[in-house]
């Protein structure tokens, strides 16, 4: 897709420096509900999001009717306030000296506003870094696409989580990795904890190293009892700049854990030691 370059506040930031600069309204996810979504396909026809997107939507998308759509209908759609929007973008952050820019999904509202960063943003997730190859997330469509459908009712039903920070609401999940199987793929784990020996030493609960193929039969077959990781790095393409790390469930597609660490010697692109003792905590 011709990416859009957007300069948001988004919500994951609000945990450590800024707040979301436009917060959606009850009205918008009420206006959601009744709204036709579509989703926008990248210009790109051999990507891996189409091909993902394409696949997860007919199998788990039941909260409106829903049509798969070109980037350039987007912009003849996206001011109509009856539509909601699939879409991903560019996204970059004020006030960061990095200067990265990241993928994101987001499921926005249709609104007549010149900026696309001024449509009501009901959910967004970050994919990854921009020069970082989709397939390393496209394997997990699924599961954030299953989040962004049941954060959206989860809000139309409990307006007051709408926030600058809606990590706050689930980041109580974390007591219940206890009872999950945690699985998380090798590339997404720094060389500290690159092995099941190194983990197990401080985390006390079922964790495997696993295959992405492994990862998505857990997501297709919503595995109540299996958490994994969604870990946005710059895997190599940038030195200094940060790494986010969620911990979705495989069936139930919340949000477990979430927290950001800055690429450095010291702490490297990937879960870290630190992770796992926060997440172990009894």
């Amino acid at each position: 897709m011709k990416k859009l370059v957007l300069n948001l506040f988004f919500l994951l930031l609000a945990i450590s420096v800024v707040a979301q600069k436009h917060l959606p309204s009850e009205q918008d996810y009420k206006a959601f509900l009744n709204s036709k979504t579509f989703v926008v396909l990248d210009d790109n026809p051999m990507s891996d999001f189409n091909f993902m997107i394409k696949k997860v939507m007919p199998r788990i998308w039941n909260v409106t009717e829903y049509e798969i759509i070109s980037h350039a209908e987007f912009d003849e759609k996206r001011r109509d306030p009856s539509y909601s929007f699939i879409v991903t973008s560019t996204v970059t952050f004020d006030k960061d000296k990095t200067k990265a820019r990241y993928t994101f999904v987001s499921l926005l509202m249709g609104k007549d506003v010149y900026s696309i960063a001024e449509m009501p943003d009901l959910c967004s997730i970050p994919l990854s870094y921009v020069r970082v190859e989709d397939d390393s997330y496209a394997y997990k469509m699924e599961g954030f696409i299953r989040f962004i459908q049941d954060h959206v009712q989860k809000v139309s039903e409990n307006p007051k989580m709408i926030s600058s920070n809606m990590f706050k609401y689930y980041n109580k999940n974390v007591k219940s990795l206890n009872n999950k199987k945690l699985l998380l793929v090798k590339d997404d784990l720094a060389p500290e904890v690159n092995a099941l020996s190194k983990i197990q030493s401080v985390y006390p609960y079922s964790v495997e190293i696993v295959t992405q193929e492994e990862v998505t039969n857990a997501i297709e077959n919503k595995d109540p009892d299996v958490v994994f990781l969604h870990k946005v790095g710059p895997e190599g393409t940038k030195y200094k700049a940060r790494c986010y790390k969620i911990i979705i469930g495989a069936a139930d597609s919340q949000f477990y854990y979430f927290d950001w660490h800055m690429v450095n010697p010291k702490n490297r692109d990937g879960l870290l030691l630190k992770d796992f003792k926060s997440m172990g905590k009894k």
